[in-house]
């Protein structure tokens, strides 16, 4: 039964985009409402995407980057925190998280599709100098 759930857990690890549609598939059933389903799909897809981010990293150039991706999780918070007080001179909490986890999906989404793309023409390049 842990190896079932492992199994399922690597896999929208290594693809989030399923993770992302199963959960707005789901969302939408449950709530009927288009919007929020995708918003809740992006919400839990965020965390994905760092995490296979994270394992693509280590896939293609064998070394840990984790504690650049929680450094510059750390810088993106303060600076849409500053952003927030600067513009609206208060600080609204959720608001400023809900920009801060949207940005990071964009941000991550992207370095997940460029490391995809490294890793392919990696591995066809090795292939191709190697065989």
């Amino acid at each position: 039964m842990i190896s079932f759930f492992s199994s399922i857990i690597a896999t929208f690890v290594t693809i989030p985009l399923l993770g992302y549609f199963l959960v707005f598939i789901i969302c939408k059933q449950v709530t009927k409402q288009h919007k929020k389903s995708v918003h809740m799909a992006l919400d839990v897809s965020t965390f994905l995407f760092i995490i296979s981010v994270h394992y693509l990293i280590l896939a293609i150039w064998e070394q840990s980057f984790l504690w650049v991706i929680f450094l510059s999780l750390l810088v993106l918070a303060i600076i849409f925190v500053l952003l927030h007080w600067k513009i609206k001179h208060e600080i609204n909490l959720p608001l400023v998280f809900r920009g801060f986890w949207r940005f990071n999906f964009l941000l991550f989404f992207t370095a997940y599709v460029v490391l995809t793309v490294i890793g392919l023409i990696q591995s066809v390049s090795g292939f191709v100098a190697g065989g």
